[in-house]
């Protein structure tokens, strides 16, 4: 009985515990976006440094979010071809790997993206800085890092992952369309089914662009976060880099299940 009663105090306080440490890094994450926001609206932003920062995260992660996007894309075709000629409606693969594409695989995987390169750049940038003092030497010479490291990081990824995630979706509907070529669908087919499960609208591709800017704020404030909070030297260089990585990832995953339910589920009625 006493051993029940330990694993079950244990299982309390380990759930609790959690719960208490997410609510508490959240806190953290919403206190630094609000002090990023204050700092761009009372001193403004150094563009130099901001489109510094859009070529770090979006040009140089370019051909790793069109590879991951055009790779997955024509697994999930294939795997959707192989399943649709059973009941002869291959036809309709185009329409299948559209919907998948702009609303989800292409958004979610450009993220993923950038939050492993990107993201992790930051955090040893910055994290490097933090150990080596020079955090500490920009704010005696009255320099905020929150001005010169965070804001233009923020900005980057707000204005970098819908453009990143405009070419992933482009890449990742190429790669179906090749894919399903090579299986006996021909283009005119797999355009014509795009667009009639597409809302005509564009509203598919909009709110799966709009999901980006979430997961863009995401990776911007857990990379400089985890880079302002290192120690230790090198090892805490590593340290911080890998859990800004995971951390990023895991909210991201995290924001696209609500983005998702809240977007894209179906009124009731």
């Amino acid at each position: 009985v006493e051993a029940f009663e330990e694993v079950g105090q244990f299982s309390f306080q380990l759930l609790f515990g959690t719960l208490a440490a997410v609510i508490a890094y959240f806190g953290e994450m919403m206190t630094l976006f609000g002090e990023t926001v204050r700092t761009i609206f009372r001193r403004g932003i150094n563009v130099n440094d901001v489109v510094r920062q859009m070529a770090v995260i979006g040009v140089e992660s370019l051909p790793i979010s069109l590879l991951t996007a055009s790779f997955s894309s024509a697994v999930l075709a294939l795997y959707t071809i192989t399943t649709l000629k059973v009941y002869g409606a291959a036809d309709i693969v185009g329409g299948i790997v559209a919907i998948s594409v702009v609303r989800e695989t292409g958004p979610l995987l450009t993220g993923i993206s950038i939050a492993s390169r990107a993201g992790s750049a930051m955090t040893a940038e910055i994290g490097s800085m933090k150990v080596s003092e020079q955090i500490d030497a920009l704010r005696s010479m009255s320099i905020s890092p929150m001005e010169y490291l965070v804001a233009p990081r923020l900005i980057a990824c707000l204005i970098m992952l819908p453009l990143m995630t405009i070419f992933s979706n482009v890449g990742g509907l190429v790669g179906g369309a090749i894919v399903a070529s090579v299986n006996g669908v021909a283009w005119s087919a797999y355009q014509s089914a795009m667009f009639q499960l597409l809302e005509p609208d564009g509203s598919d591709i909009t709110r799966g662009l709009f999901k980006t800017l979430f997961f863009g704020a995401i990776i911007a404030l857990v990379g400089c976060r985890e880079g302002l909070e290192t120690e230790g030297g090198a090892t805490g260089v590593g340290q911080s880099t890998t859990r800004s990585v995971v951390i990023a990832i895991v909210l991201i995953f995290i924001a696209d299940f609500l983005l998702t339910f809240l977007l894209f589920r179906d009124p009731v009625g």
